[in-house]
C-alpha cells in the first residue's frame, strides 16, 4: 500500500510540474505574441503622425489628385477610428488600407518633378518609407511568433491544457491580395 501511495504521489507530482510548465509556456507565447503587436501597433501610430505631414505637405503640389489626398486622408481618420480598438484585424485592415494608400500616393508624386524636389517632402517621404520598411520587419516578427503560438496550442500535450484555459489560434497578419497589385500611374 505504501508503494501505491508514493507511485501516486509521483505521478500527481509529475503531472502538477508538467501543467506549471505548459502553463508557464503558454503564458510566453502569448505574451511575446501581445509584444510583437505592441511593437507594429507603436510603428502604425507613427506613421499615423507623419502621414498628416505628407497630405498638408503635398496638397499644394497635386492640384489635379484630389481623390489621391481624399483617400489618404479617410484611411489616416479609418486609422484613427480604430486606434484604441482591442480588435487586432481591424487594425490590420486599417493598416493595409494605408499601406495602399500611400503607395497610390508615391506614385502619383512621379508626376510633379516639383514636389519630387521639395525638401520636406522628400524628408517625410524617406521617414515613411522607413517606418513601412520596419512595419514590414515587425509584420514578420509577429507572424512568426503567432505561428509559434498557434502550432503549440494545437500540439500534444498542449492542446489539452490551452483549450481547457480558453487559448485560441491568433490570426497572422496578412496582406490583401488586392494591395498585392502594382500601382497603375495615371499620366
Amino acid at each position: 500500500m505504501p508503494i501505491l501511495i508514493a507511485g501516486l504521489v509521483i505521478v500527481a507530482v509529475v503531472l502538477v510540474g508538467l501543467f506549471i510548465i505548459i502553463y508557464n509556456n503558454l503564458i510566453r507565447l502569448r505574451n511575446n505574441v501581445n509584444k510583437a503587436w505592441a511593437n507594429i501597433d507603436v510603428l502604425l501610430q507613427k506613421r499615423h503622425d507623419l502621414i498628416g505631414n505628407l497630405v498638408n505637405t503635398v496638397k499644394g503640389y497635386m492640384k489635379y489628385e484630389k481623390s489621391v489626398l481624399v483617400k489618404v486622408t479617410a484611411m489616416r481618420t479609418a486609422w484613427a477610428n480604430v486606434q484604441n480598438d482591442d480588435n487586432r484585424d481591424s487594425k490590420m485592415v486599417a493598416s493595409n488600407q494605408i499601406s495602399g494608400a500611400l503607395k497610390t500616393l508615391f506614385a502619383n508624386v512621379e508626376n510633379y518633378p516639383e514636389l519630387k524636389a521639395d525638401s520636406t517632402f522628400m524628408n517625410l517621404q524617406h521617414e515613411l518609407v522607413q517606418i513601412e520598411d520596419e512595419i514590414a520587419d515587425r509584420r514578420e516578427f509577429y507572424n512568426d511568433t503567432v505561428n509559434e503560438y498557434n502550432i503549440r496550442i494545437k500540439i500534444i500535450p498542449y492542446d489539452f491544457f490551452s483549450g481547457m484555459m480558453g487559448y485560441k489560434a491568433m490570426p497572422f497578419f496578412q496582406t490583401p491580395d488586392n494591395e498585392k497589385q502594382p500601382v497603375v500611374v495615371k499620366m
